[in-house]
């Protein structure tokens, strides 16, 4: 009964692992159907997006079917009630990678991105499949000193996000509204999306520490100073 009881444990935990995955891979093709105007990966990503859905139905309904037959306590508890807050985090990751598909078919055959936008897009697009990537990693790991660099990785998709403010507000800005309120969305979509990559790799460092990581940073920070 035990061995099955952590053989759950463990599937719960693959279930994030593959979640993290799928949502890192759509972020990534989100963002070459949204620049090139790609309908058809547009509608993959789309579509795809299900699947993430169903795998955070499946591992709830998991967790809460061990909480009421196994009454876990201690660190057991802490796993189950963390996963399931890390599977919100991460069905959330997916909705917003599927916005900015949505985006692409909505302006198809347009592109959504003005051309002088084009390299900024395109990295926080690459900066939030590495983040997620990298939440992955920690997922299996355990790693904590690695999630807790996740947060400093966040860093550079704030800058991104300002940079792209910054071209919005410029008088010279030529693009129109719409386009404006496109790129307003895309910002905030990518900005979320990475936010959400370091609250999974927050929740792993409690799942292993037992202490928030917002706790930890200063012991952190003065050990490396």
């Amino acid at each position: 009964m035990r061995d099955a009881y952590h053989e759950e444990l463990d599937s719960i935990g693959d279930s994030l692992v593959e979640m993290a995955r799928l949502v890192g891979s759509a972020i990534g093709r989100a963002t070459t159907a949204i620049l090139d105007a790609d309908l058809k990966l547009a509608e993959n990503v789309i579509e795809a997006d299900k699947k993430v859905d169903e795998l955070q139905h499946d591992l709830e309904a998991r967790a809460i079917a061990l909480l009421a037959r196994q009454q876990p306590v201690a660190t057991d508890l802490r796993i189950v009630v963390t996963s399931l807050r890390m599977s919100a985090d991460l069905e959330r990751s997916g909705d917003l990678a599927q916005h900015v598909a949505k985006l692409a078919r909505l302006r198809f055959p347009e592109r959504a991105v003005p051309h002088d936008l084009h390299a900024t897009i395109l990295e926080m697009g690459q900066l939030a499949q590495r983040l997620m990537a990298k939440t992955a990693e920690v997922l299996v790991t355990k790693d904590v000193d690695l999630a807790m660099q996740l947060e400093t990785d966040d860093d550079a998709m704030d800058l991104l996000h300002r940079t792209l403010f910054q071209h919005l507000i410029d008088e010279r800005w030529k693009h129109g509204i719409e386009t404006a309120v496109d790129v307003t969305l895309l910002g905030r979509y990518y900005e979320r999306f990475a936010d959400h990559a370091v609250a999974v790799a927050k929740r792993v460092v409690f799942l292993v520490t037992g202490e928030h990581a917002d706790e930890l940073q200063p012991e952190i920070h003065v050990e490396g100073a």
